[in-house]
């Protein structure tokens, strides 16, 4: 997408064959800049690859206090590429309006972030006024397909008509009722206005990726815990659900679905004073302990940041050199971390939080990827992996899955591979995703 901007640039100054009267419009489109909306922790990195591969470009990255942001906002006019954040855009949207700016582009990175179009993210982008608007994104449909109706809502607001017709015409047809004539139908409606980026056919220099399922068996104790909790949560959500229903019951289930998924990750972390040990963390501290010792450099995944308190102790323990990064991680530091692990042999390992770290990042330095627990979501496993598999990677890629037998891991397992059969219909991608789960499919996660 940068290169897009930049050609497009270049492309006006240097265009003089134009029909009259064409000189001054050009002109005056030349005065103005793009905007692109990233996440906070993206905000640097946008501005760094612009100076690597078009140092050309006047880059302004919105940041600091009210005072030091609205100074800015005032600047945009001297700047060919401009950085904010979504969080940023909706407090500052008022001064974006005031100005009575028209972005020549405009380009909302992470475009997922757009997924509710009633949130205060996705109302301000769709405010700012811009000649072309793009929507980079590898997970256009997370959770639903309202997700795309608010995406193409905001790349060609009405398209997809209301969302109201969306999701009687498209949505109810496609998710309740597996209508392969409306989903077709949908997807030619949308196919000519996605591009692509399959890395096989895109980048046919990347070296091999093999994905391995590693399962693991619970030990006595672990597994006293986790099934005397399962019978447990079973019962009460039978009865919550009995008294409240089940739409008020959400997170009552979700709280009884992360408790399982923590007891298979390390029981310690909810039960205190809990002595045994984790089948998964030994599997995971002797794939980590073999690697390191053949020389391979790896990211290491989780959904839990507190795993990470007890990984880091095994890491001590045996002297593996690593560096964390979650959500606490201020952008500077994560730039900082990225650059030295790539480039620092003896940093062996990179704990990264799947939320904070799922997107963004470029770490070609590691040639291994563990993810530690599932996510729900397949696509968000994908990202994550793929901060090792892109441009630059040199060396083939393993990535394991570490997946407990007979616990909700592999339930989780086989909802992703359900699920994704209906986004490769649609978009015809590999991408992925937890459509809003049923009663029938949530109790089938206790069975």
């Amino acid at each position: 997408m940068l290169s897009v901007i930049v050609d497009y640039v270049q492309n006006e100054q240097e265009d003089k064959n134009m029909i009259p009267g064409q000189e001054q419009w050009m002109d005056s489109r030349n005065k103005r800049a793009s905007l692109v909306v990233c996440p906070s922790s993206l905000s640097l990195n946008w501005q760094n690859e612009a100076k690597k591969f078009a140092g050309d470009l006047q880059t302004l990255v919105i940041r600091g206090t009210l005072s030091e942001r609205k100074r800015q906002i005032e600047e945009v006019d001297n700047y060919d590429l401009v950085i904010t954040s979504y969080d940023l855009l909706k407090r500052d949207i008022e001064w974006y309006e005031k100005k009575n700016y028209q972005f020549r582009y405009i380009v909302a990175d992470e475009a997922q972030y757009l997924k509710n179009s009633n949130t205060k993210n996705a109302k301000a982008i769709k405010n700012i006024k811009a000649d072309t608007r793009y929507a980079l994104t590898g997970t256009p449909i997370e959770n639903s397909l309202s997700e795309l109706w608010s995406i193409f809502d905001f790349i060609m607001p009405g398209y997809l008509f209301s969302y109201k017709k969306f999701k009687a015409m498209y949505e109810m047809p496609i998710v309740k009722e597996q209508n392969q004539e409306v989903m077709e139908k949908l997807r030619m409606l949308i196919e000519p206005f996605i591009l692509r980026r399959n890395k096989k056919e895109v980048l046919t220099e990347l070296p091999e990726k093999t994905i391995t399922i590693l399962n693991n068996e619970m030990g006595e104790e672990q597994k006293n815990i986790y099934l005397n909790y399962l019978t447990q949560a079973k019962q009460e959500l039978a009865e919550e659900i009995d008294l409240n229903g089940y739409e008020r019951s959400q997170m009552q289930i979700l709280a009884a679905l992360t408790r399982l998924r923590q007891i298979c990750c390390h029981p310690s972390l909810f039960i205190e004073d809990y002595q045994e040990g984790s089948s998964k963390l030994d599997q995971c501290m002797e794939i980590v302990e073999e690697a390191t010792n053949g020389g391979h450099k790896i990211l290491l995944f989780s959904g839990y940041t507190s795993m990470f308190e007890i990984m880091e102790k095994e890491f001590k323990q045996r002297n593996i050199p690593y560096f964390k990064l979650t959500g606490s991680t201020k952008v500077e530091e994560r730039i900082k971390l990225v650059d030295e692990f790539n480039e620092n042999p003896d940093i062996k390992v990179f704990l990264i939080s799947l939320k904070a770290g799922g997107t963004g990042l470029n770490l070609t330095g590691a040639d291994m990827v563990i993810h530690y627990d599932p996510w729900w979501n397949l696509s968000a496993e994908n990202q994550a992996t793929d901060r090792a598999y892109r441009i630059g990677q040199k060396n083939n890629v393993q990535v394991y899955k570490l997946i407990t037998k007979n616990s909700i891991e592999e339930k989780i397992y086989e909802l992703q591979q359900k699920k994704a059969e209906l986004v490769d219909n649609m978009l015809n991608t590999k991408t992925s995703f937890v459509n809003r789960l049923s009663k029938e499919e949530i109790m089938n996660l206790f069975a």
